[in-house]
């Protein structure tokens, strides 16, 4: 028997303007751990895709169990026992959990389709994984971490024996994280191989038996995971080393920029309030975090003051001006920056070239329009500004159609547009989500910066290592309501993870109702 399942040997990917794999080799063996590293933009994802059918390579051969294969579609890639879990889902919006797990291998009689068996088949799958899902849900209907189970039984449901994750974690929250690194060991010791794409080094080090790193579309090598360290790896995907801890002076806040009075939200259809009486303010000088589990109310409080959503009651104000009604673009003029939670849905126009993307909060701004035509001049050079001073990697520099770029980029874009725009207000959702260590140290630099430059910035994150390290106060959300405002120096993690969990609660938010200004 073959030392290696999958062989990927000499691969070679091009792509208009950038090489992404130059004569990469990855061995993948039966019943491992595999972790893919490497910078946004180094070709993970490009290998992978390739692997899956949705590229063909240029140069290279692909060998499984010893035998050369030839994989041109994802059906190939299927038939060979290959799936692939994408960093943004393949899934139908507006079908059930059950139709997109049997979407393409569809089981029928007569030509009717029927679901009773692929069902019973999928209620095993899940209860045996510890998997679980609605499956008459709509996918529009329910949470990323639910829908990626769903992306997962897809693979089961086809019988994949080597499943690829890329950027799995990216989505997710701590405690899902946590049931996925446990789920992905527990194929592995079934016998699965698993091909793990990820930035995050404290995963790898958790749940990776090997780990091959990429550099700018070149193998560099792999490494034991066992045998080495975080230091070690982020040296040989960056080509230095990167420091894990934020610096930062103590700060020093000023006049109030942002101050949220009352706020209450239920949704339109079911009446069920998701942010219940929440008021407080940000400071021009200081990094306020809104912490808690995924769906407790933090991310309709950021749609809300950006002006996605429309409270049911309560009130805004930046610098003293009521924006409760005003719509996002003055809520944008009056100095309000956003870097989105969904980068696709509310960060990017994906089919647009970078350069108008990068311009996207200033095209009606003098240096970049005259009597409402464009300056396309002066728009691509300050693209390329922003290209260079962000490393933001893009095979065809500002006219790279914005879709064909990794996660990674996309979302270096949105941050160098949001950070250079200037303004007194910075809201902040998962700024570095799908980001690398060395772009990860980078933006906390430039958003103590702009703290220190003297903007609000107003930070959600799932990261407990991010919230920790960056912030100057603390805001947890509990079941749509503020439990707690803590000083980041003088509680533990332990500690915050219980106001998170709802088992803690700070006595003076029992009464201390509607005092944000």
């Amino acid at each position: 028997m073959a030392d290696y399942i999958v062989e990927m040997l000499n691969i070679r990917k091009e792509f208009p303007g950038i090489v992404a794999n130059d004569n990469v080799t990855l061995q993948l063996k039966k019943g491992e751990v595999h972790a893919l590293l490497g910078e946004n933009g180094a070709g993970k994802s490009t290998l992978m895709s390739v692997l899956f059918g949705l590229y063909q390579q240029e140069e290279g051969i692909i060998k499984m169990n010893g035998k050369e294969v030839s994989i041109n579609n994802p059906n190939d890639a299927n038939d060979l026992g290959i799936g692939m879990v994408h960093q943004h889902f393949k899934l139908v919006e507006v079908f059930t959990a059950l139709e997109n797990i049997i979407l393409g291998v569809e089981p029928s009689s007569y030509g009717f389709l029927t679901t009773r068996e692929a069902r019973d088949k999928v209620l095993e799958l899940s209860k045996r994984y510890g998997l679980p899902v609605d499956l008459d849900a709509y996918i529009e209907d329910i949470s990323v971490g639910m829908q990626q189970r769903v992306e997962i039984l897809k693979m089961l449901y086809r019988n994949n024996d080597i499943l690829i994750f890329d950027e799995p974690t990216a989505v997710l929250t701590p405690q899902e994280i946590d049931e996925l690194m446990i789920t992905m060991r527990g194929f592995a010791n079934e016998g699965k191989s698993i091909l793990f794409i990820t930035h995050k080094l404290n995963e790898i080090m958790a749940v990776a038996d090997r780990c091959t790193v990429l550099q700018k579309g070149k193998y560099i090598g792999t490494v034991d995971v066992a045998k080495t360290t975080k230091e070690e790896l982020s040296k040989m995907m960056v080509g230095r080393d990167v420091s894990f801890t934020v610096e930062k002076t103590k700060a020093e806040p000023k006049d109030v920029v942002l101050a949220v009075e009352n706020l209450h939200y239920h949704t339109r259809t079911t009446n069920l309030h998701q942010v219940k009486d929440v008021s407080f303010e940000v400071r021009a000088g200081e990094i306020v975090c809104i912490a808690g589990i995924e769906g407790n109310g933090q991310s309709e409080v950021i749609q809300i003051i950006t002006g996605l959503e429309k409270a049911t009651s309560g009130r805004l104000f930046m610098n003293d001006v009521d924006v409760t009604h005003e719509s996002i673009r003055k809520r944008s003029k009056l100095g309000m920056s956003h870097i989105p939670e969904d980068r696709h849905k509310h960060g990017l126009v994906l089919d647009y070239p970078l350069e108008k993307n990068l311009v996207l909060q200033r095209y009606w701004q003098p240096e970049f329009q005259k009597h409402f035509f464009l300056k396309f001049a002066e728009i691509r050079s300050y693209a390329e500004f922003l290209i260079e001073q962000y490393d933001i990697r893009s095979g065809q520099g500002p006219q790279t159609i914005t879709r064909s770029m990794s996660g990674g980029n996309q979302q270096k874009a949105i941050v160098a547009r949001e950070l250079d725009k200037g303004g007194q207000l910075l809201i902040s959702v998962q700024p570095t989500r799908g980001l690398d260590v060395g772009a990860i140290e980078y933006i906390h630099k430039q958003i103590v910066h702009a703290r220190d430059e003297g903007r609000a910035v107003l930070l959600m994150s799932l990261e407990i290592d991010e919230v920790m390290s960056l912030s100057d106060r603390i805001l947890v959300m509990y079941e749509g309501e503020i439990v707690g405002e803590l000083d980041p120096e003088k509680i533990t993690v332990e500690e915050l993870g219980l106001y998170m969990a709802g088992s803690k609660r700070d006595p003076k938010k029992e009464v201390d109702h509607g005092n944000a200004r």
